[in-house]
């Protein structure tokens, strides 16, 4: 799919879909209770219907109704799946279907994606999973998808590289239905707001554990939940997109339903714009981003790293230089983005330097043009975004990708005046 981007400005009030990590931990927390949950506002987007077909294939019963989805658990001990596990373009449910794997009392699941998924790193959790007791490995050697995961989850304690924060969300959100008692020990944790997320659910579940920190995690085993009425909160991830189009010249827009109490780390979106001179500020009805000029800036990104490419498209119409640092898991994702968005920046008239950890935008906005869109969802948002205050546009392919997080990205953008169309 081509979308194309013609110079607009975004205006006016929009909401805020569903947020996609918090609708897998939803979807992973319900096929993990007794009884029935309900899931209201949930993301139907590529992901959570990966998160749905995982779970589901290890038995829960998923049905889903506009707006509301209703997960039949299986009380913490999965059925072996009768087929493969498509996992799709989806790490996050890979990961975390990963660890509901090990709970299996007998049989195994074999997992499989995508072609991006399947380079992406798994050997770190199927490493700490066989260490509490369950066989799990990578059928190539190399870390990578398809995986056989079995039990039994017996318990003890387990290292885990922190380089995503997923491989010990994973544990986390599987630890309380394992037999014994799990200690998590993670190491130089990454992305420390997802875990958060997966403690604030945990919190919200009241399923116990205990925590020093960020170094040390003790989850007592043979835990229970009972089903749960929950609303996922609005996703500040898919907002990113929604506050860079109103910071960009001509912008005005108050995005509705934003909960800046929630733990999601993206919400530091708002904080990097209004650093950077766009105006933004808390009304009744919302959040109002509107333009000023942008100006150059630092911004760790360890904690938030799929702001990258969206803050790289800000940096280049800023004044000055923007460095985007700390954030070397922003190479494991779908793609390496900061490779990526170096390309992308450089193939819209602007420039960039690679760093191992980062990228430095050197600002002075975009001409605009043809770009790749490496099927990566968040580079396409990204690329669109730039298309509004480029004056050649953006033609941006590999669009379809958009589905995985924010299918109706396009529609949302056009009620608000973008000129986007795609083909």
């Amino acid at each position: 799919m081509i979308l194309r981007v013609q110079p607009s400005s975004a205006r006016g009030r929009i909401g805020v879909p569903g947020s996609k990590s918090h609708a897998i931990r939803a979807v992973a927390l319900g096929a993990l209770a007794s009884g029935e949950s309900l899931i209201r506002n949930p993301l139907d987007s590529d992901d959570g219907r990966s998160a749905a077909a995982v779970y589901t294939a290890m038995g829960a019963e998923i049905s889903k109704t506009e707006g509301l989805w209703r997960v039949r658990g299986f009380g913490g001990k999965p059925s072996p799946p009768e087929r493969d596990i498509d996992v799709g373009n989806s790490g996050t449910s890979c990961r975390f279907g990963l660890g509901t794997a090990a709970l299996l009392a007998r049989g195994e699941a074999r997992f499989d994606g995508d072609a991006q998924t399947r380079r992406r790193p798994m050997g770190p959790l199927l490493g700490a999973l066989a260490g509490l007791g369950a066989k799990a490995v990578s059928e190539n050697g190399d870390g990578r998808l398809p995986a056989r995961v079995s039990g039994l989850w017996r318990g003890g304690t387990v290292r885990v590289d922190g380089s995503t924060s997923q491989y010990t969300s994973s544990l986390l959100l599987n630890a309380p239905f394992g037999e014994g008692e799990t200690v998590i020990e993670p190491i130089d944790l990454n992305e420390r707001p997802y875990v958060d997320m997966t403690l604030w659910w945990l919190d919200k579940l009241e399923l116990a554990y205990e925590r020093e920190g960020y170094e040390r995690f003790r989850i007592p085993g043979g835990q229970s939940l009972a089903g749960f009425d929950i609303e996922v909160p609005a996703d500040f991830s898919s907002a990113a997109f929604l506050v860079a189009a109103g910071a960009l010249p001509g912008g005005d827009v108050l995005l509705e339903g934003l909960d800046m109490d929630d733990p999601q780390g993206d919400k530091a979106i708002l904080a990097m714009a209004a650093e950077m001179g766009a105006e933004v500020s808390e009304e009744r009805e919302g959040i109002r981003v509107r333009s000023k000029a942008l100006r150059g800036s630092e911004f760790d990104l360890n904690p938030t790293p799929d702001l990258l490419p969206v803050m790289a498209v800000l940096g280049a119409f800023a004044e000055g230089e923007t460095r985007l640092v700390n954030v070397p898991q922003a190479r494991i994702k779908e793609t390496d983005r900061i490779a990526a968005m170096r390309e992308t920046l450089e193939a819209l008239g602007g420039s960039a330097r690679e760093l191992p950890d980062g990228l430095i935008v050197r600002g002075g906005g975009l001409r605009g043009g043809k770009v790749h869109g490496w099927g990566d969802h968040r580079i396409v948002m990204a690329a669109a975004v730039a298309g509004l205050a480029a004056p050649e546009g953006v033609e941006v392919d590999t669009a379809e990708a958009m589905a995985v997080t924010f299918p109706d990205f396009c529609v949302r953008m056009r009620s608000l005046g973008a000129r986007m169309e795609t083909e």
